[in-house]
């Protein structure tokens, strides 16, 4: 029978082919993901968990804030402290000492007071373990020399840096490679060439403002007044923890840090 030209047969046929095909393209959107989710978007959600999350290993590593190694120092001297103000640096020199540096580190620590130590190759040789004290009480080391040649400026620049990188090399192995901010001639005999040296091999020259001359023991009360008087010209004190008996100096010191205590100075480093 027919209906309008077409069979009926023909018109159950293509009903049920149009219903099947619906039915497969349903099953196949299903598969693809979810018929409630746009391509589009699941596209996009891949995209984005893609992108590098700050902090992980694909981001930018953080700028080190510690020196490099053999990183070059400025070569001018540095007298002037880091914080400004009303601000006193404490420098100790021909260390370390068996039986003074230790003294001095524990008076040192008792006002929260810290310090330069500028030591010599041959005493930080054989006295590692007090390097080890100083540099993690918070102070800071500087090189000294070998041999604490106060004439060394008027000697061959060969032999100034010798001086300079033989101490150095004796500093690193006793501490272990920690860092040496600074480098004070002896007498401060410096050079421009041995300035130069230093700065090459990352140690600021290291000079002062104030000098009571405590090597010579004028006197607990001498060393005292010197340093109080002396301390218009600037912040950096010169004084001594090694190369003697150093009691007067150390007494000398404990009565300077009741003083800065008192008058509010901070304690503070040379520019490095």
């Amino acid at each position: 029978m027919t209906i309008g030209g077409i069979r009926r047969g023909d018109t159950a046929r293509a009903v049920g082919t149009a219903m099947a095909l619906v039915v497969t393209a349903a099953a196949l959107a299903s598969c693809a993901g979810g018929a409630d989710t746009p391509a589009r978007q699941r596209v996009g959600d891949t995209h984005q968990a893609a992108r590098p999350v700050p902090g992980t290993a694909d981001a930018d590593p953080p700028t080190d804030p510690r020196p490099k190694e053999n990183a070059k120092a400025d070569p001018s001297i540095s007298r002037h402290s880091e914080d400004g103000g009303k601000s006193v640096n404490l420098t100790l020199d021909d260390g370390p000492d068996a039986v003074w540096t230790p003294r001095f580190l524990d008076l040192l620590k008792k006002h929260n007071a810290k310090a330069v130590f500028c030591v010599l190759g041959p005493a930080a040789k054989a006295n590692p373990e007090l390097l080890g004290r100083i540099v993690d009480a918070g102070h800071r080391l500087c090189n000294h020399s070998v041999h604490h040649d106060t004439g060394m400026d008027k000697k061959p620049v060969d032999y100034q840096t010798q001086e300079i990188l033989d101490a150095k090399n004796m500093i690193d192995q006793a501490s272990g490679g920690r860092r040496i901010w600074y480098y004070r001639a002896p007498g401060g005999a410096f050079t421009p060439e041995s300035r130069q040296v230093a700065a090459d091999n990352g140690m600021r020259p290291l000079g002062w403002n104030v000098d009571p001359s405590d090597y010579q023991r004028p006197g607990v009360d001498a060393i005292v007044t010197r340093v109080q008087q002396q301390l218009a010209k600037g912040p950096t004190v010169l004084m001594h923890d090694g190369g003697g008996n150093r009691e007067q100096s150390f007494q000398a010191l404990e009565k300077l840090l009741a003083w800065f205590d008192e008058q509010g100075y901070r304690y503070s480093f040379p520019q490095s």
